[in-house]
Formats: structure tokens, sequence, C-alpha cells
């Protein structure tokens, strides 16, 4: 099994103005995405919701300014680090992620040693 790396991005409007409930939707079809994950043959090493980009601080040649690296409708909101069997497995595991209006990008983790 590999790992691979599966970043949610999406239009962060709607999570600063979302409801409670649409809070507990989102949550429930990320819980409904951990049992996919599973019934597909892979498994979820991590995953976290990150705060929006607002918060964000990047470092570029060692000086730090507020916000993300760039700026863009869609904002990174969370990942997934799971273990599939090749990218084709990561792919078919990835598609089942919710994304709201957004999307998902895979990237293999590097292994060394």
């Amino acid at each position: 099994m590999s790992r691979y790396l599966v970043l949610i991005y999406d239009d962060e409007s709607y999570w600063a103005d979302a409801t409670p409930e649409q809070w507990q939707a989102s949550m429930a079809e990320h819980d409904a995405f951990s049992r996919a994950v599973v019934e597909h043959g892979g498994s979820i090493v991590s995953g976290e919701a990150l705060h929006l980009s607002t918060t964000a601080t990047s470092i570029r040649g060692g000086e730090l300014s507020d916000g993300p690296f760039m700026e863009t409708k869609e904002a990174l909101g969370g990942f997934y680090v799971i273990e599939a069997r090749d990218l084709d497995h990561a792919v078919e595991i990835a598609r089942l992620c919710p994304a709201g209006e957004g999307g998902v990008e895979v990237r293999p983790v590097m292994t060394f040693g």
C-alpha cells in the first residue's frame, strides 16, 4: 500500500456563512467517506479540516505575509492521508470524498529509504 494526500478545495464563502445544520450535514458526509474508504479496501492515515485561508501565514524567501500564497476562488479546506494499492485505487477512493462545489486533488506521498 502506498500513501496519497487527498487535498480538498472549495469556495470558502460557503463555509464562512454555513449554518450549524450545514456543518452537521458536511460532517455526516465525511463520516460516510471514512466508512467508504475501508469498504473500498483503503485506509485513512490522518485527516484534518483547516481554518479559512484568511488565517494562513505564508513564508516566502524568509518574509512573512498574511494569507495564503495565492488568492483563488477555491482554497485548501482540508485533507486526508490515505493508503491505497496504487494511484488508480487512490483516485477511486478520492472520487468519494465530499468537496461541496469544489474538488479534490490527489498526490502520491514520497517515501525515502
